[in-house]
């Protein structure tokens, strides 16, 4: 076996099993529910949300990154669900905005943005509520720059900004 032959059994080692051709089973807590799902390897987070469970809210825009409507918490942290693999999220805790709200008794930044009216067409306000709700567990007290600095890279058409950040802070006071 050669060097480069020897290396590149190492590399491939190091990446773990190979999922495909064909489906395979993830497991993944979705807003607090265990969920078994049967997908192939090349389906994105935001898709298995979407497609196999139901769960629309969760927004497909740029399918790049670019935009941010699509972010949900995964294990807490707001992350991009059109760029990530659903089967890197194989054994973790998704959250995603229907999971967000108790019940019936909505997310104080859920009420925020309602009351601030900080949505218009609604296709990025599922994202901008999460990256939002995500920085008021980090922060429970942020300054206007704070809350510009955690919607970085959402992309609102309508340019409700203003009334986001507005929204942010007083869901930041009513917590």
């Amino acid at each position: 076996m050669t060097e480069t032959t020897t290396a590149g059994a190492s590399a491939e080692a190091a990446r773990g099993p190979t999922a495909g051709p064909g489906t395979t089973t993830i497991t993944m807590t979705v807003n607090a529910t265990t969920r078994h799902l049967e997908l192939e390897p090349r389906t994105t987070l935001a898709e298995a949300l979407r497609d196999a469970l139901d769960l629309t809210g969760t927004k497909l825009a740029c399918d790049r990154g670019a935009c941010a409507a699509c972010t949900v918490w995964l294990n807490g942290r707001p992350v991009c669900s059109c760029m990530m693999l659903a089967i890197d999220a194989d054994g973790q805790a998704v959250t995603t905005i229907e999971g967000l709200a108790q019940g019936e008794a909505l997310h104080p930044v859920q009420e925020a943005f309602i009351e601030h009216d900080a949505l218009q067409c609604g296709f990025c306000t599922p994202g901008m509520v999460m990256s939002s709700a995500a920085l008021l567990e980090r922060n429970p007290q942020p300054d206007a720059e704070a809350v510009r600095d955690a919607l970085a890279g959402h992309y609102c058409r309508c340019g409700t900004y203003p009334h986001v950040v507005a929204a942010v802070l007083a869901a930041a006071e009513r917590k």
